[in-house]
């Protein structure tokens, strides 16, 4: 079972008054994850840093700084398993934010705080980092032809399905909200899920929007997808896309709620609840079906129970 393997060093509040917190997988990166949580402690002191060690078979947890929350998983689950971690811990400590900062080095700590803004803002409910959608020298990004040309398929069967551009649809840099903190928690999907919860949000009824971002070339550890398992990633993420267009993974008795939504959304809610019950009462009298003589029993059963006897005589 997963445990805390140190303390946090409190919980902060941004800024904007959300409470924020950067989610990092980690699987054998002990060459870049110390630097990154580093950086990210020195950029974002009001971020607070949980770390998903997801079974590392080398000295990955020696090089966490001290004072860093660590979630240490039994054996690996994949990105999958452990990102589901992190949400579900975001979502039991009551954080309005997360944001998914690869353990790697390639995601920098001023671009974690303009997806944080970009949520802060309502602009969207979960937020994409792009290295594409601006053709920069800052963005341009190197990639092997294999992972280019998978990425381009991934991106056109999610505009075919969606109809959504999102140009970096494999990138795990992202930020999300309250609402998608608490649908990842109940579900997530367990192989490679960065294109699937793109189409699978957009159904459900969510906000997904895409922001650029700066980003590093890799400075150690390895991929999770190598270069012979390309063709075989990208077969198998266009299938799961089309089965997804049948998939209901977030019901919403389960992760809707007036807490998730806005105040706005809740009180226009409310109204409409309450406009909906009135109309009910009214046809209800309409029919016959409460009168003076037989009143609705609700009031009733609000008040105080009436006081009892005693089940047999006292001795």
């Amino acid at each position: 079972m997963p445990h805390s393997h140190a303390h946090s060093r409190g919980q902060h509040a941004s800024q904007e008054g959300s409470r924020c917190l950067a989610i990092v997988p980690v699987f054998n990166e002990r060459g870049s994850v110390g630097k990154v949580i580093e950086r990210l402690r020195r950029a974002l002191p009001d971020v607070d840093v949980l770390v998903i060690d997801d079974g590392s078979t080398d000295d990955t947890l020696r090089q966490i700084p001290y004072g860093v929350t660590v979630v240490s998983l039994p054996f690996n689950l994949g990105i999958g398993g452990a990102m589901q971690t992190g949400y579900r811990y975001a979502a039991l400590h009551g954080y309005d934010i997360a944001v998914q900062v690869d353990g790697d080095g390639q995601h920098r700590p001023s671009e974690v705080r303009r997806l944080i803004d970009h949520i802060a803002e309502g602009k969207s409910e979960l937020v994409v980092g792009s290295r594409f959608l601006e053709a920069t020298p800052y963005t341009t990004y190197r990639q092997t032809v294999i992972r280019r040309a998978g990425a381009f398929m991934l991106r056109a069967s999610i505009r075919l399905l969606t109809g959504l551009t999102i140009t970096d649809c494999t990138s795990g840099f992202r930020a999300a909200n309250r609402r998608v903190i608490r649908a990842f928690a109940h579900w997530y999907p367990e192989d490679y899920p960065e294109p699937e919860v793109i189409l699978l949000l957009h159904r459900a009824g969510y906000r997904v929007g895409e922001l650029h971002v700066k980003m590093r070339q890799r400075q150690s550890g390895r991929s999770s997808i190598g270069v012979l398992s390309g063709a075989f990633y990208v077969l198998k993420v266009t299938t799961c896309l089309a089965l997804d267009m049948v998939r209901k993974p977030w019901p919403h008795e389960k992760i809707g709620g007036p807490q998730d939504i806005p105040l706005a959304e809740a009180a226009a809610a409310a109204a409409a609840a309450a406009a909906a019950k009135s109309s009910s009462a009214a046809e209800e009298a309409a029919r016959g079906i409460y009168d003076a003589e037989e009143p609705h029993p609700a009031a009733a059963w609000r008040g105080s129970a009436a006081p009892g006897r005693p089940a047999s005589p006292q001795v």
